[in-house]
């Protein structure tokens, strides 16, 4: 695959590769723009999980219920952002929409101290849910600079690149949070002003980046989409060449391969009507990915909120406390740097030999190894009285590879159905991913004891969904 070269789709203006190794053109920018955004969304989004199961606990005085309701309601917001977003990006496109999105969820991240309550902590948590929507825009932006052979791995870098915010989260929180402690502010104080110093001014700068650097389509103004036009290209090389200097980017035009001529190579985001809404609703492609995305995405929310929560429990003593639980827990996320792009580079292979069928099939495939995965993690938990923390540990991080990489699978053939509504695909795949954290939480929430038994359930569940999903038919390309 090409990480360097430029190379134009003429007929969509696209970039055919990835040009991820430099800053000097407007592909390569977006991408690290859109990444970039999802990922400081999770320093305050993610910012509760590492210090809730004890220290916030502790100072709000929490039960083990409020615990579970608070990530619950986090992941309602971000259920309502995302159905809202996806709509908005077709209509002013994604790259105003994420830095809108930084700059509202901060002003709750920067609120967050103020919470002394129960109630006062499901307010902030509730309004910086927000900040989950800036994945439908990641995606959405990424869809539109890139082409369908690299659409997967594209949208699965950025994701995953993303994604691995919720791990350095659970990290930079610990660590900061520790740090404050060490030089003499109070647990009560030091987690307060952890989210102070930490979350606001980066989601800031971010979001200022994105306003300033960023660009909203190949063809430039948003409002400019529908002028994509082939012979437009030839110019647009020349004067990628000349403006932006490009002594190290070879800059090309490539047609497209005739044999994989699809919908998606001139299909343009449309604003949100009724009948476009009732078309997209109505069309089972749409809830392939969306039902697959709920089992995948969902139980990866869940896993994040609870993990640390499940080990402290498991193994809590004088050597093993928060701050070891926390770091553990993280791995969870911090895998997506490799592993959901694993699953979206994978769907690109398949896509060259079997089309949109094999990205279908590579989907389900991994979301049914991720429910088996988990039932058996969970009846490991359930049958030990003292179950290792060695096979646990080595359990979850091959659990957090197919279930993650379905993710990046999944966001791998989200392109391909009902392109002309991208952002609103999106938005609906995205919420439908934070219904299943809804979902899962709510089984972690009410399945306390045994521990187990929420994975096993869990596991069933995706097991059950994917299984239903396999007859639903997509295109051949």
């Amino acid at each position: 695959m090409n990480f360097k070269g430029v190379v134009i789709n003429p007929v969509n203006q696209k970039c055919s590769s990835l040009p991820l190794f430099s800053l000097r053109n407007q592909y390569s920018i977006t991408f690290h723009l859109a990444w970039l955004g999802f990922f400081v969304a999770f320093l305050s989004w993610f910012a509760f999980s590492p210090l809730i199961p004890d220290v916030i606990k502790q100072d709000l005085q929490l039960t083990s219920a409020q615990v579970g309701n608070s990530n619950v309601v986090s992941l309602c917001a971000t259920l309502l952002v995302r159905v809202v977003a996806g709509p908005l990006v077709d209509r002013f496109g994604p790259r105003k929409v994420m830095a809108s999105l930084l700059i509202l969820g901060a002003i709750p991240s920067g609120l967050a101290g103020t919470a002394h309550t129960a109630n006062g902590l499901y307010i902030i948590r509730f309004f910086i849910g927000i900040l989950g929507g800036t994945f439908v825009t990641c995606q959405a932006w990424t869809t539109a600079f890139f082409d369908k052979n690299v659409i997967g791995t594209a949208n699965a870098l950025a994701a995953g690149w993303g994604n691995a915010g919720g791990g350095v989260t659970f990290v930079v929180m610990i660590s900061l949070y520790n740090a404050l402690v060490s030089d003499g502010l109070k647990p009560h104080a030091a987690w307060r002003a952890a989210f102070a110093i930490v979350p606001v001014p980066i989601l800031l700068v971010v979001a200022a980046a994105i306003l300033i650097l960023g660009t909203d389509h190949p063809a430039g103004k948003w409002s400019d989409r529908h002028q994509v036009l082939t012979h437009r290209v030839d110019h647009r090389q020349d004067d990628l060449e000349k403006k932006e200097d490009l002594e190290d980017i070879q800059v090309t035009v490539t047609p497209a391969d005739p044999k994989m001529v699809s919908e998606l190579d001139t299909a343009v985001n449309e604003s949100l009507t009724w009948e476009l809404t009732s078309k997209v609703i109505s069309a089972p492609l749409t809830w392939l990915p969306a039902f697959a995305y709920l089992t995948t995405f969902g139980y990866e929310l869940a896993i994040d909120a609870n993990l640390a929560a499940v080990l402290l429990s498991l193994y809590k003593s004088p050597t093993f406390g928060q701050t070891k639980s926390g770091y553990i827990a993280s791995i969870f996320g911090l895998l997506n740097v490799f592993t959901r792009p694993l699953g979206g580079y994978l769907g690109d292979l398949i896509y060259k030999k079997w089309g949109v069928p094999g990205k279908k099939h590579l989907m389900i495939f991994l979301g049914i190894t991720q429910g088996l995965l988990s039932v058996g993690l969970g009846l490991y938990i359930d049958n030990h009285h003292h179950p290792s923390m060695t096979v646990v540990i080595v359990l979850l991080v091959i659990l957090a590879t197919a279930c993650e990489a379905a993710n990046g699978a999944n966001f791998s053939l989200v392109p391909h159905c009902n392109p002309c509504s991208n952002g609103f695909m999106s938005g609906i795949v995205g919420s439908m991913g934070n219904l299943g954290g809804i979902i899962f939480a709510l089984v972690f929430r009410f399945q306390p004891s045994p521990l187990g038994k929420a994975f096993w359930i869990s596991g069933t569940i995706a097991l059950g969904i994917n299984v239903l999903l396999l007859p639903i038919r997509v295109p051949r390309v």
